[in-house]
């Protein structure tokens, strides 16, 4: 690839931001040399691992016996291109390379392979544009935090060292982890100490990535495998997957394809930059794309939120084209997308604003800043100051594959000028070469049902109304804000329930106003009455509420409460789904199912185990339900019987509730969305006994979850 900026939708996402400060990136690789010149001046830092000793430094005349081979290196593959190929040849360069790689401790030569890796890397990420190698988003806070300093070769994908690195990391306030360590698995599992450190670093609101790996086929790297981590493999310059790209299983959802090809960075020692390929290298383009796509999140008053750029890069990713492409599940989901995954993150076309409006961008070797260019009917449009041309939605440059007849902008940057390619779009002509998939709006929550006034007059209007009470024999006026009297007066005056507004309150904090809709609206007006009523009765009866769930979709309105606070509004149209428990009653209840069947199993453990299990989703794993894995995670909870028959035979089996996992099935029936969910379970006496996987499926794709077939269980490596 020529530069970066031959992207589509770069040049124009780069009019908007170039990154903010606010955005940290931490990078998990070698230890980059800092004193490179596209490293001067930007928000760049890097912090020693706490847990390794200082080496010494590399001599000079090591890193010079690198730059042999690295010259040999190229000369091998400049030698592949060529029809005067011999094996003869190549089986000699070979040889000089070997030898000169006997000449450096195999320490200092894993060093040297490790800090070229992580130079190049952090240049793609976040050098200074007008440098020798300039980055995707030169403008956010990056940091590195070297995985293996002493050069001990498994050091580097060691999941301690990894564990400790993710952790550190996410103390560092960082919004995303570049991992660029690659942990073969052929089984797509990982060791407990990594996965742990991830989910971690995703639950605080991290967004991990990592390259997928160049092992040549369908197999796989850790932490690219694991659950909701961005997976990037490589394309060629000519768009067409690489042969050595991994794909397979979970890369088919979660991975994303962009160039890897002749990618432009810096090198430890010298400021001539390198091109290099693989998925290594095309991993840090995704990593500040998903920069900048937060950093636009800024500008808009919002926060960076990881999971939102998360499905818009995936949700807008272009698939490849079976006519074009020989092997197109080498894709894994598609094609880099940005202009779509600024659509599905802002609701808006993107658009490139006036080079007045934003700070120059200034490439290596240009004395000029780069003028904003569209290409319209193959001929040059510069953007007038205030001129906004959009950029279509699913606009990708046609060499990609699965393009049909697509045409695009595309331009070349040579010595500071631009000059148009053959191929073209009118951006103001529609297309639908590709629909971006739209963000479900689905909602399944789990909490407690309160209720709000919104303002002091509609606080009165109902102490007006309400009658007045007697308490100890004494008649007192009536309290609105008395739960047991709301519930009352509303079981008397049910038409009053459409004048509150009604909240879920999650730890007593309303998440969701709730307002019903549609023709049975009343109806769940009602269910409403009657789950206040309940919550509000004595515990030890066999009627008290204490938890519910509301099943629903999310409107894009907010209502204000009367402290102040802006929820969003679910709008709930059927009761169906909506149901209000008793923790002990739906334990009691999921037992009285499986009592037949429990033999010698204490009835009493499998009560004790369920509970947490209920505790452990309620209160340690709470959600807002509007995520596919939260919804079937949230329904797990309210359809306790499938867990009740896992806990059971766990039970028997003399093992505990060890973790909750919820990924996306591999296999699902045609218009749904399936996720499993996995229980794990550990034995607390002997720590050396494999532990036990029990997993069910949850379908989501209706506004009222259902699971799939039954409980399966294997059991896997402690």
């Amino acid at each position: 690839m020529p530069d970066l900026i031959t992207i589509t939708g770069i040049p124009e996402l780069w009019s908007h931001t170039l990154g903010d400060p606010r955005i940290k990136i931490a990078v998990l690789d070698g230890s980059a040399d800092m004193t490179r010149a596209c490293f001067q001046g930007a928000n760049f830092s890097q912090l020693r691992p706490y847990w390794q000793e200082e080496p010494e430094p590399i001599e000079p005349a090591y890193l010079e016996q690198w730059w042999k081979i690295e010259a040999l290196e190229k000369e091998k593959a400049e030698l592949k291109k060529t029809e005067e190929e011999t094996n003869a040849e190549e089986e000699a360069l070979k040889a000089k390379i070997e030898a000169l790689k006997e000449t450096i401790p195999k320490p200092i030569l894993n060093r040297l392979g490790c800090d070229f890796h992580a130079t190049h890397i952090a240049s793609t990420i976040i050098g200074q544009h007008g440098s020798p190698a300039p980055g995707m988003a030169p403008g956010c806070t990056a940091i590195n935090i070297p995985i293996d300093i002493n050069g001990e070769g498994t050091e580097f994908i060691s999941p301690l060292n990894l564990a400790r690195a993710f952790n550190w990391a996410m103390e560092q306030g960082a919004n995303i982890i570049h991992c660029a360590a690659c942990h073969p698995t052929q089984s797509g599992l990982a060791h407990e100490l990594i996965g742990r450190a991830v989910k971690q670093c995703q639950d605080n609101g991290i967004l991990v990535v990592a390259p997928g790996g160049n092992n040549k086929g369908e197999c796989w790297c850790v932490p690219a495998v694991l659950p909701n981590v961005l997976t990037v493999g490589a394309l060629r310059d000519d768009g067409i997957p690489f042969k050595f790209s991994n794909w397979g299983g979970k890369y088919q959802e979660q991975g994303i394809m962009t160039f890897g090809e002749n990618i432009l960075g810096a090198q430890p020692g010298t400021d001539e930059p390198a091109r290099k390929k693989g998925t290594s290298c095309a991993a840090p383009i995704i990593t500040g794309v998903s920069a900048l796509l937060m950093s636009l999140q800024l500008q808009r008053g919002e926060k960076p939120n990881a999971e939102a750029v998360r499905a818009a890069i995936l949700n807008s990713a272009i698939p490849c084209d079976p006519q074009e492409v020989e092997e197109p599940e080498r894709c894994l989901r598609g094609i880099l997308n940005i202009p779509g995954a600024v659509r599905l993150l802002t609701g808006e076309l993107l658009a490139a604003v006036a080079p007045s409006t934003f700070s120059p961008i200034q490439l290596a070797g240009s004395a000029e800043p780069f003028p904003q260019v569209l290409y319209s009917d193959e001929r040059e449009a510069i953007v007038e100051e205030s001129a906004l041309t959009p950029v279509l939605l699913g606009a990708v440059t046609s060499a990609f594959p699965g393009n049909g007849e697509l045409r695009s902008i595309a331009a070349s940057h040579t010595g500071g000028e631009i000059s148009s390619s053959e191929f073209a779009i009118t951006p103001n002509t529609p297309t639908t070469a590709v629909t971006a998939s739209i963000p479900s709006k689905l909602v399944y929550a789990l909490g407690t049902l309160g209720y709000d006034f919104g303002t002091e007059a509609r606080r009165d209007t109902f102490k007006q109304l309400m009658p007045a009470v007697e308490i100890e024999g004494v008649t007192v006026p009536a309290n609105p804000y008395d739960a047991r009297q709301m519930a009352d007066y509303l079981e008397q005056n049910p038409s009053e329930a459409k004048a509150l507004i009604w909240t879920l309150n999650q730890e007593l904090t309303p998440v969701y106003a709730i307002e019903p809709k549609g023709s049975f609206g009343a109806d769940v007006y009602e269910g409403l009455i009657q789950l206040l009523a309940a919550q509000l009765i004595a515990q030890e009866s066999e009627d008290y509420i204490e938890r519910m769930s509301l099943p629903g979709r999310l409107s894009d309105r907010t209502v204000e409460l009367f402290s102040g606070q802006s929820v969003p509004v679910i709008e709930p149209r059927v009761t169906r789904g909506m149901y209000g428990w008793c923790v002990n009653s739906l334990v009691s209840a999921a037992l009285d199912t499986l009592r037949d069947g429990m033999g010698d199993v204490s009835e009493e453990a499998v009560r004790r185990s369920l509970v947490s299990f209920l505790h452990r989703i309620y209160f340690d794993l709470r959600n807002l339900g509007k995520t596919a894995r939260d919804r079937a995670l949230n329904f797990a909870a309210t359809n306790a019987f499938q867990a009740a028959s896992t806990f059971a035979e766990a039970v028997a089996r003399g093992m505990e509730l060890d973790s909750i996992e919820v990924e996306k099935s591999p296999f699902c029936r045609l218009n749904s969305d399936c996720w499993d969910v996995k229980l794990k379970f550990f034995d607390s006496e002997n720590s050396s006994r494999a532990k036990k996987v029990y997993r069910y499926t949850i379908d989501v794709a209706d506004v009222m979850p259902v699971t799939l077939g039954k409980v399966r269980s294997w059991s896997v490596p402690n």
